[in-house]
């Protein structure tokens, strides 16, 4: 096996429980009450349930699942603050957690001194720091504040500060919770070209993340947590379309004529029957061309108890690079109640050469809960004999005096 395919994470039939009170009195006399009477005192918490799975050296893995699924218990498990109960955790190479930037700051030294201080708790020496703290300083955008207490910095300074430091990092695999977040606007960029910078590395990085745009640009391959569980194992775009149907209320069921595809789910009752594509003069083709006429119809049909109800059309087009480059919806538009079919059209394709995908999501008016969510339900090719620069064609017009 070769060494791109050497794993840099084994994770093998991983437990992890919490004790959580069930009494907030915790007296010697409530103690002998609950022993007499046979009861602890606490409850039993199951975070993580048999956990396996390996992650590539190399690799830009994402964790993703709803709030509670175990997505920063299983990090914390990964950077030895959590022991599991039982299960193989084998790390091979140098580990840095990016889990809670800014602890081991303190807050009565000056900005300056933390830097130091910091720099030591990720193992460089004063001479190391030394030769680095002007890129840290000027990354984290506070030159002018360096010799402030800690204490008096803004949280998003002391973020940035944070981040800052932990890049500065040789490790072989990184750990990050949420840390795209960090900073405006502004600084994510400068994160994101971090972390293109570390992924043409080979550095191995596990993200966790409810951003499933940077699931999609950053990530190869994709765990979904569910209540402590596995759901799969997968591709960002299908990862992205598990966690918004696990976002969708599941009390309604999401039967599709017996298909169980993780790219389509919905409450049912109006689905789609099928959708086109035609370009200039009526022509259905998978191949469009630039500044064309274009024109998307849906068609469904309505089950029993469904004849009058309203519905709106959502479209997200989808780019080769798995980007969402549009996202047009009829929300403002009374298609009636009878409607079974939908066109949304161009007079002008602005896409720029390359292959797109479309999802289409039918969306109950009313509640706007999705009646039938289909994931990249047809896909199409853009070409043009013009000069393309961008991902999209916005017009204008130029005007010299």
């Amino acid at each position: 096996m070769s060494e791109s395919y050497e794993p840099a994470i084994i994770i093998k039939d991983l437990f992890k429980t919490f004790r959580i009170p069930v009494d907030k009195s915790n007296g010697i006399k409530q103690s002998l009450i609950r022993a007499t009477r046979g009861r602890s005192g606490f409850r039993e918490f199951k975070v993580l349930n048999d956990i396996s799975f390996e992650v590539k050296k190399g690799e830009f893995f994402g964790i993703v699942g709803r709030n509670g699924s175990g997505k920063s218990t299983l990090l914390k498990l990964l950077a030895h603050i959590y022991v599991p109960d039982k299960g193989l955790i084998k790390i091979n190479g140098s580990l840095t957690p990016f889990i809670e930037l800014g602890v081991g700051f303190n807050p009565e030294l000056t900005a300056q001194e933390n830097v130091y201080l910091n720099g030591a708790l990720l193992g460089f020496s004063r001479n190391e720091v030394d030769e680095i703290y002007d890129e840290i300083v000027s990354f984290a955008e506070l030159e002018d504040f360096m010799s402030e207490k800690l204490k008096n910095f803004s949280s998003g300074m002391q973020v940035r500060l944070a981040f800052s430091i932990a890049i500065r990092a040789q490790s072989d695999i990184l750990l990050m919770d949420e840390v795209l977040a960090v900073g405006d606007a502004d600084f994510q960029k400068k994160c994101f070209n971090v972390f293109r910078q570390l992924k043409k590395e080979g550095r191995t990085i596990i993200l966790v993340t409810h951003d499933m745009s940077n699931v999609e640009k950053f990530c190869d391959r994709v765990l979904v947590l569910d209540k402590g569980g596995i759901l799969a194992i997968t591709t960002p775009s299908k990862a992205s379309s598990m966690y918004a149907r696990l976002n969708i209320d599941d009390s309604k069921p999401a039967d599709f004529s017996g298909r169980e595809e993780v790219s389509r789910w919905g409450s049912g009752g109006i689905q789609i029957d099928k959708v086109s594509i035609k370009s200039a003069k009526d022509t259905i083709s998978p191949i469009l061309k630039f500044e064309d006429e274009f024109e998307l119809t849906v068609r469904v049909k309505r089950e029993e108890g469904y004849r009058q109800k309203k519905f709106d059309v959502g479209l997200a087009f989808i780019n080769q690079d798995n980007v969402t480059v549009a996202g047009p919806n009829s929300s403002l538009v009374d298609f009636g109640s009878e409607s079974n079919t939908v066109t949304y059209s161009l007079k002008k394709l602005p896409l720029q050469p390359g292959d797109y995908s479309v999802t289409v999501a039918i969306i109950d008016k009313d509640t706007n809960e999705p009646f039938d969510f289909y994931d990249r339900v047809i896909s199409f090719h853009v070409i043009s004999d013009k000069p393309a620069q961008g991902v999209v064609a916005i017009g204008g017009d130029w005007d010299a005096k």
